[in-house]
């Protein structure tokens, strides 16, 4: 019986340091951002944000690839700056929010890419079409106490995707060439998190 204490003893000690190395933070989303840029009649970059979102970010230090990333955001809260332009976004010829009101983000697979950076590979949900993504990071980095007492990290990510793989293909021929909207996305990401 000893025998047997001592080997459980030992298995959680042996098993303790790997649950510990894991914690699970939110997103602050009042010091986080989730953004995008598009190119407009082919001469400028447009610019927009999502106000609404949740997630849950899984670290484990001592193991990145163990890392999970699960985020849901509310497509309604578009905002480009101009009202007109957001009814536009929300309407069925961009992410018909009414049908689709939330966008997600799944990670799959957590790779170490350098010093201070990681890929994430997870799966975008948008429009009703699900394709991988690759979020390149840089952090996460290293936890803070803020003056409150709570417990922080951030990372930054930016990622490309076709919006029309997702199934958002509107878009109007200008007339000295080009068109309205263009089809690359870039996706900009900057977290601050929150240990639970």
């Amino acid at each position: 019986m000893k025998q047997i204490v001592l080997m459980l003893t030992a298995l959680a000690m042996l098993t303790f340091p790997v649950i510990a190395s894991a914690a699970t933070w939110t997103l602050d989303p009042e010091h986080s951002y989730i953004g995008f840029k598009i190119r407009h009649l082919m001469v400028s970059n447009v610019k927009g944000d999502f106000k609404k979102y949740t997630g849950t970010i899984e670290i484990d230090d001592k193991d990145l690839a163990k890392s999970k990333v699960n985020v849901a955001i509310e497509t309604a809260s578009i905002d480009t700056g101009i009202a007109k332009r957001d009814d536009h976004l929300r309407s069925a010829d961009f992410f018909d929010v009414a049908k689709y009101p939330i966008m997600s983000y799944v990670s799959r697979k957590v790779v170490s890419a350098g010093e201070g950076k990681l890929k994430v590979y997870g799966d975008l949900t948008l429009h009703g079409v699900t394709r991988e993504v690759v979020l390149d990071v840089d952090g996460p980095t290293a936890a803070i106490k803020d003056p409150w007492g709570n417990t922080k990290r951030g990372a930054s990510a930016a990622a490309k995707i076709n919006r029309k793989d997702f199934g958002l293909t509107w878009n109007k021929a200008v007339e000295t060439g080009g068109v309205v909207v263009g089809d690359e996305v870039t996706i900009l990401i900057e977290v601050e998190l929150l240990k639970k």
